[in-house]
């Protein structure tokens, strides 16, 4: 699994004109599935992700993490962070998980970060044409990759 995080004021997921997911203070993460993908994967990356201390403490010091800032979760599945671009110009998805395979891999993420979390998350629709909305805090963006574990 491949993930890029950003820490945000706001983000949203609209589609169809109808938006369908909005957080304030939070994470926004846009989360790439594989075909090596599995359960142990999603399992790293939730408590990963839940543990991750880059919110602002008491003090100012990025020490805290989601749950200790009271922030909430959007997650927004995005099969492009699988492309691969080595040759020519038009970027090839051959890496990124069919449905079959990424849908419950998705599922069980957001079901792992809900738990980590201890609170409900957001979530785009896996698969649609979404437009997705944020305000990046800092901004701090991260990029995490369950292979390599960084």
């Amino acid at each position: 699994m491949r993930a890029v995080i950003q820490r945000v004021s706001e983000a949203s997921v609209t589609i169809a004109g109808q938006e369908v997911a909005r957080i304030g203070r939070g994470l926004l993460i846009l989360l790439g599935i594989e075909n090596a993908d599995s359960a142990e994967d999603a399992q790293w990356l939730a408590g990963k992700l839940a543990r991750l201390r880059i919110f602002s403490d008491a003090e100012g010091k990025m020490n805290a993490d989601l749950k200790e800032a009271g922030g909430r979760a959007l997650v927004v599945s995005q099969f492009t962070l699988h492309a691969a671009t080595k040759k020519g110009n038009r970027p090839s998805f051959i890496r990124a998980a069919r449905p079959e395979v990424a849908v419950p891999l998705y599922e069980l993420f957001l079901k792992l970060l809900e738990t980590e979390l201890g609170t409900a998350v957001a979530s785009g629709e896996f698969g649609a044409d979404m437009q997705v909305s944020l305000v990046n805090d800092g901004p701090v963006t991260i990029c995490f990759n369950t292979k390599v574990r960084e």
